[in-house]
């Protein structure tokens, strides 16, 4: 039997009953009629609705099988629209079984939904009256095997993979996931704002960002140009000056002789084409192949923005300019960092959920972090029980009852302080990196807390300033930061977030130490000028929750076109 209904579901069966009535939509014979086609996950739900009935239905062939010595065949028929399958029974009299069977075949067919014999473990089946479309398959040359294969083998066949009943299945979560996270912040109060994906600021002051530029494409355009077509010589330079001079003494001797308006007028169209002329040959002597330099380095006015930019690895910067004028505002989208890390956790595009709030501290922050993952927790639960047992067969045991865990009971909060003491008094393992007070907590060490002192998911809090960014709130001590991190079994850090720094002096002094020009960030720093007020938000990695919800292994496997060093496919 297929998921529980959704919210999210789409409302098919009265777009195939309008879709399928006698006066349909249009009755221009040159137009052909929609097919009506409803969604397997849709039959599952309804069966009583649908049994006896005429359907269309169209989807993927995952295994096909001629039987009665080549008399029908039985298709299980994916569409994707949930993890079951529909079994299709088709006669060889009403299409040629063979076209049919390879698994990859694409098929859409009509006939009439009946209830199988007695004793078989499907609920319904479909008898083929029409075999509608066929987008046939060569099975010798289909690169997906039949053989078990891995997700590794997978990343190969980026348009192919999902296909395959683990990537669609990480799919349909992903989609309940963003659903989830619209409602949420729906229901509380948050505006949802679009933030630039080109950028000229770094929130992170790491450095480790794409560069946008237009400079090397438009050095070959020129390059290529100028082998084309030459550049003017000096020669033709001096020519071109000459013959402005002509045509601008031209004009002065008719006007001193007092010639008719007429012949002024034409003679100082004459002199207005030979200068145009004149700094169209000009701009082509001075054109040069290469990229352009100034006073020694790259010369970024000449570029497309007219200064540097760059893919953003944050939306949060500009997202805080929402919050000071709307309130509760969140982003909802790609970001990018050029690392060159091969780690199961790291990507080059990855997308990030960042919610911002007005009149804010972090005890706030951190009611929001923990009020957004139980609900992201329990939306799954509730919306994703077939995709998710799926994952608990195949994957991760756990999986249902870490959702289960997380979304029932409360989180613990400690200060970064506190887990240090934690986790220098650990006598039991030997920890990889090193644990002393003013380090970032790795991996090993947020799952420590999270999966064997405390069971549950912890948020650590005041982080030492030398290891979070300049806009996290000084504390009076001086040598904190009003930030915090919520920790999860499975993954460990989820969501990093802070207080903002509200104060002016503070926060230019911040930017200063972290080694940044103040320039850039000028326009930040008016939101501290003019109505400052205190605020808050932090960030979720969203491909993150996704292993977290499915405990998949490696984060290349849960975005659907995965960007790594050396990898861009499609």
């Amino acid at each position: 039997m297929a998921d529980g209904g959704s919210v999210a579901d789409p409302p098919t069966r009265s777009v195939a009953a309008l879709s399928l009535a006698d006066d349909g939509p249009s009755s221009d014979p040159a137009l052909e009629r929609s097919q009506g086609r409803i969604f397997i996950k849709s039959i599952l739900q309804g069966l009583e609705d649908f049994v006896g009935r005429k359907a269309v239905v169209g989807g993927w062939v995952k295994t096909g099988r001629e039987q009665g010595k080549g008399s029908f065949a039985f298709l299980e028929l994916n569409d994707g629209s949930c993890l079951a399958n529909l079994q299709v029974i088709v006669d060889a009299a009403v299409f040629p079984l063979a076209q049919l069977t390879p698994t990859g075949t694409s098929v859409l067919v009509e006939g009439e939904l009946k209830k199988p014999p007695e004793g078989v473990k499907q609920n319904v089946e479909l008898r083929v009256d029409k075999v509608l479309e066929v987008g046939l398959v060569d099975p010798a040359k289909y690169p997906l095997p039949k053989t078990k294969f891995t997700l590794e083998f997978l990343r190969d066949f980026v348009h192919f993979r999902a296909r395959t009943n683990t990537i669609s299945a990480v799919a349909r979560i992903r989609d309940e996931l963003a659903y989830a996270t619209h409602t949420f912040f729906r229901e509380n109060g948050f505006r949802y704002v679009h933030t630039p994906i080109i950028t000229t600021s770094d929130c992170e002051g790491a450095g480790e960002m794409f560069q946008v530029t237009t400079l090397f494409s438009d050095s070959e355009k020129i390059e290529k140009d100028m082998k084309q077509n030459p550049p003017p010589s000096e020669s033709d330079i001096e020519a071109s000056k000459l013959l402005v001079k002509e045509k601008g003494d031209s004009v002065a001797y008719l006007k001193s002789s007092n010639a008719s308006k007429e012949e002024v007028a034409a003679a100082v169209s004459e002199l207005v084409k030979a200068k145009e002329t004149l700094a169209k040959l000009e701009d082509r002597f001075r054109l040069k192949g290469g990229i352009p330099h100034k006073d020694g380095k790259i010369d970024y006015a000449r570029d497309f923005f007219g200064r540097q930019a760059f893919l953003t690895v944050s939306g949060q910067l500009q997202v805080e300019t929402y919050a000071c004028a709307l309130g509760n505002v969140y982003t909802f989208g790609p970001t990018f960092r050029a690392e060159h890390s091969h780690t199961s956790r790291h990507l080059a595009e990855f997308w990030m959920v960042e919610p911002e709030i007005a009149f804010a501290n972090l005890e706030d922050d951190m009611n929001y972090a923990e009020s957004y993952v139980k609900f992201l927790c329990k939306w799954l639960l509730d919306h994703c029980h077939q995709d998710l047992e799926f994952m608990v067969k195949n994957f991760d045991k756990t999986a249902t009852e870490r959702l289960s865990h997380v979304s029932s009971m409360p989180f613990e909060r400690i200060s970064y302080t506190k887990a240090i003491q934690l986790l220098e008094n650990v006598r039991d393992r030997e920890f990889e990196n090193k644990v002393e007070w003013g380090v970032d907590l790795a991996s090993e060490h947020e799952r420590y807390l999270t999966e064997v002192v405390f069971k549950r998911p912890v948020i650590v809090y005041n982080y030492p300033k030398s290891i979070k960014a300049f806009y996290m709130r000084l504390n009076d001590d001086g040598k904190t930061v009003a930030a915090m991190d919520v920790l999860v079994p499975k993954v460990g850090e989820l969501i990093g977030g802070s207080q903002r720094e509200e104060r002016l002096d503070v926060l230019m002094q911040r930017i200063t130490e972290s080694g940044l020009p103040l320039e850039p960030y000028d326009w930040y720093l008016d939101l501290r000028r003019y109505g400052t007020v205190k605020h808050s938000g932090f960030g979720l990695g969203f491909e993150r929750m996704i292993l977290f919800a499915t405990g998949l292994d490696n984060i290349r496997d849960v975005i659907p076109f995965p960007r790594y060093p050396g990898r861009a496919d499609l």
